[in-house]
């Protein structure tokens, strides 16, 4: 799957509320914009809030991902307005796509259809060294002085080691807050390993998973917990 954006001549007509989630470079942000467009509706990147929160307490992304790790009042408060997010749009019987390592978690049985992505490490480390990242590791254009430069992390052998710690340090930060297994992936109604196929065609894949949903044969979703916030 690229990194160039999935399109479609597709038009889907919907009403679902949608989650996407996986770690960086799962092509997570790809997709949901391929959705929206297909789907003619609205959506939120979970990465896009966090960049909020850095630009309302004037910190770099950086500055921000390492307050994170200090205090959780900045993993709740990016935490709790995707909550109130999935709240909104859960109940307004409109499509609407959430995209966030937590959407599904946080949106639960409130979420119509919940999508996992994910990909072999070395290809999301591939993607990730070809374009610039979301808030996994700061974008050029914000760096402060000090800050991670990107250009110099062209190797697997540099960023790779990078990514994974801040997926093991989140990951510690989700059990210890809310109890959350972030490797449990067993409610999520779609799992795609994206490096399989392009982006247009994981976008049909999952279009054909909207389309063909039906209300009225469903037989379940799996239930999942309230996350406490």
């Amino acid at each position: 799957m690229s990194n160039a954006s999935a399109t479609t001549e597709r038009q889907v007509d919907s009403n679902l509320f949608i989650t996407v989630s996986g770690p960086p470079g799962c092509g997570a942000t790809t997709l949901t914009e391929g959705l929206a467009d297909a789907l003619n509706c609205g959506y939120v990147i979970g990465g896009e809030i966090f960049r909020d929160l850095a630009e309302e307490r004037d910190l770099s992304l950086q500055q921000l991902i390492a307050k994170a790790e200090e205090d959780d009042t900045i993993d709740r408060a990016l935490d709790q307005r995707l909550r109130r997010i999935a709240e909104q749009w859960g109940a307004a019987n409109k499509a609407f796509i959430l995209e966030s390592r937590l959407a599904g978690w946080l949106a639960g049985n409130r979420a119509d259809l919940r999508i996992w992505l994910d990909a072999p490490e070395e290809v999301r480390i591939e993607r990730l060294s070809d374009y610039e990242v979301s808030y996994e590791i700061e974008r050029p254009d914000e760096r402060a002085s000090g800050d991670i430069d990107l250009k110099h992390l062209d190797e697997e052998d540099e960023i790779g080691p990078l990514l994974r710690v801040r997926e093991v340090s989140e990951a510690g930060r989700y059990e210890s807050y809310y109890g959350i297994d972030v490797e449990d992936q067993s409610f999520y109604d779609l799992s795609i390993n994206t490096a399989r196929w392009d982006a247009d065609t994981v976008l049909d894949i999952v279009l054909t998973a909207i389309e063909g949903y039906d209300a009225e044969t469903d037989e379940g979703a799996f239930t999942t917990r309230d996350v406490t916030i």
